[in-house]
């Protein structure tokens, strides 16, 4: 039990900070409805659970060593996709119904939300130091692997869960134009984060 609580609180932990996950999956619920919310917030909490589950088997010295072997690459794949994601989110226009939004468009926000999370250097450097103590710990038997990768999911989708809500309950305070600048805010951002992940490798 002590272990699923303190995984909880790594869920907690790496889903919390403010960083372009986040301002993606606000904007897609200010932009869409909170199905898309959860459906994005959904994906960054597997991902987290994704590398919970392989650094509970004791492998978080293996994102490490992968993500030094290849940090140019994934930095680089991934700046260019969130420059990508904000130029599109400056131009795309936010729905009048979003109620009426497809079952496919959501499972691709949940997928897109889910590799993108993957493919984040933070997220493989904050698990990676996380759990470089953590781990050891966890090679007492398939149970405490199965309470830390629950924990952690329990942990983040708390977060998203709440975070949704709560943008979900301003979306019908907040008017039209404003919820447009506040996009275009987002799109700003992420376009600034995909900018200093490309000039961080030079």
């Amino acid at each position: 039990m002590l272990i699923f609580l303190k995984s909880i609180g790594f869920g907690l932990a790496v889903a919390a900070p403010v960083g372009p996950m986040s301002l993606i999956c606000m904007r897609r619920t200010l932009a869409h409805g909170p199905r898309w919310g959860f459906a994005t917030g959904a994906g960054i909490a597997l991902a987290d659970t994704t590398y919970a589950f392989a650094a509970a088997l004791g492998l978080a010295g293996l994102f490490a060593a992968f993500l030094h072997a290849h940090q140019a690459i994934i930095q680089a794949v991934a700046g260019l996709i969130l420059i990508a994601i904000g130029a599109r989110f400056w131009f795309a226009p936010f729905a009048e119904n979003p109620s009426t939004t497809g079952a496919g468009s959501i499972r691709a926000a949940f997928a897109s939300a889910y590799a993108l999370t993957l493919a984040n250097p933070p997220t493989l450097l904050t698990f990676a130091a996380m759990f470089a103590a953590f781990a050891p710990g966890m090679r007492s038997g398939a149970q405490a692997v199965a309470e830390t990768t629950l924990g952690v999911l329990a942990g983040s989708m708390l977060w998203w869960l709440g975070l949704v809500s709560l943008i979900a309950r301003l979306h019908h305070v907040i008017g039209p134009a404003a919820r447009k600048r506040i996009g275009q805010l987002s799109a700003l951002c992420l376009i600034g984060f995909g900018l200093a992940a490309l000039l961080d490798i030079l």
